[in-house]
């Protein structure tokens, strides 16, 4: 299983302080949280994709490869790839040249994005969503496993004879997810390739994806890729952690309360008591998070959101460290223990470092 953190990159001022970092400075910051990451012997790094204020990751490949020159062993993947809204023939190329720069250490997962004014910016119509992701991605996948594509379709120009370069690293595609929360259409496209399945469940109803992620387990037997019990999913959360869980609520609260997301509505306590946000000890993270198995099954990838509202630098390189050195270590062993015989290992491409 794979442990990570990922950040959706948001310029917000700290509340305690009044100060918003500059774009430099956020910019520096995740990549010296994804270097923390690896340090602390986390296995996957992930950035967002936003073309709007007041986000930064526009460009997820070059933050990527950037940071694949300051680590070693850090699987760098994307929370999430706008597969709608970028052509799929850069996204082909633009993925397979950083799966080469990182020695095969790189991964995706593919959404839509929560941002509809981001579809006429780019010439696409948010009507057709759906649509645009599914046909989109079948090019996707077409151009990493064929060298000769000639492709017609409804959204873009047609193809002809056209070649994908680099080529993936040594003829392997980059293992893709796809990120869904309420689209049936996204899993089944995902369980169709034997692709994997990430459910951001970061802000509604623990379980509430569980109907989703089943289905998307059924349809991946149904065609042919293995069990239910094989198929390939992942989990989001994210935690506020420190060594009392007294400190981590009164810590984590100004925080909570002037964010965009979850501020105004119902408290602290009755978000952290009902969805996976982990606020919290060490120990209140592990038996939320081995939770999670109990409603989803076995799965394969857990990535942690640790920067959200304005956390300062500092706070989020903490909570890296206790997630790393307190948490992960006996997530892992618990995990381990109870995963089911013929439960396939996490996704990582042949090459990666081990």
């Amino acid at each position: 299983m794979q442990f990570g953190i990922f950040t959706i990159g948001d310029v917000t001022p700290d509340p305690t302080t009044g100060r918003a970092p500059t774009e430099h400075e956020r910019i520096k910051a995740i990549t010296a949280m994804a270097v923390k990451a690896e340090e602390v012997g986390l296995d996957v790094f992930a950035t967002g994709e936003h073309h709007n204020p007041p986000f930064v990751p526009s460009s997820p490949t070059t933050l990527l490869a950037w940071i694949a020159a300051r680590t070693q062993r850090l699987i760098l993947s994307t929370s999430t790839t706008l597969i709608t809204t970028n052509d799929p023939v850069k996204i082909a190329e633009d993925y397979a040249m950083l799966q080469h720069l990182a020695d095969g250490r790189t991964d995706l997962m593919l959404g839509r994005g929560n941002t509809p004014a981001v579809y006429p910016w780019f010439g696409k119509d948010p009507r057709e969503a759906i649509p645009l992701a599914v046909e989109n991605y079948e090019l996707l996948h077409t151009l990493w496993r064929k060298e000769r594509v000639t492709w017609e379709g409804r959204f873009r120009g047609p193809l002809q004879h056209f070649t994908s370069t680099p080529r993936p690293l040594d003829g392997v595609a980059p293992f893709v997810w796809h990120g869904s929360v309420r689209s049936a259409e996204i899993a089944e496209l995902a369980a169709f390739h034997g692709d994997g399945f990430f459910a951001n469940n970061i802000f509604a109803p623990t379980g509430h994806y569980k109907q989703l992620v089943e289905s998307y387990r059924e349809r991946y037997a149904h065609h042919g890729h293995g069990t239910p019990e094989q198929a390939i999913v992942g989990l989001g959360g994210q935690t506020f952690l420190k060594p009392r869980s007294q400190d981590a609520f009164r810590g984590f609260r100004p925080y909570f309360d002037r964010s965009a997301i979850y501020g105004g509505g119902p408290s602290l306590e009755e978000v952290a008591s009902a969805t996976p946000l982990t606020v919290g000890s060490p120990d209140h993270a592990i038996e939320k998070t081995l939770a999670f198995r109990e409603i989803y099954g076995d799965y394969h990838r857990q990535l942690f959101h640790v920067d959200h509202a304005g956390l300062p630098l500092a706070a989020v390189l903490e909570q890296i460290e206790i997630l790393g050195t307190e948490v992960v270590p006996v997530l892992r062993k618990e995990m381990d223990s109870v995963r089911r015989p013929g439960v396939p290992d996490a996704p990582r491409h042949p090459a990666a470092p081990r």
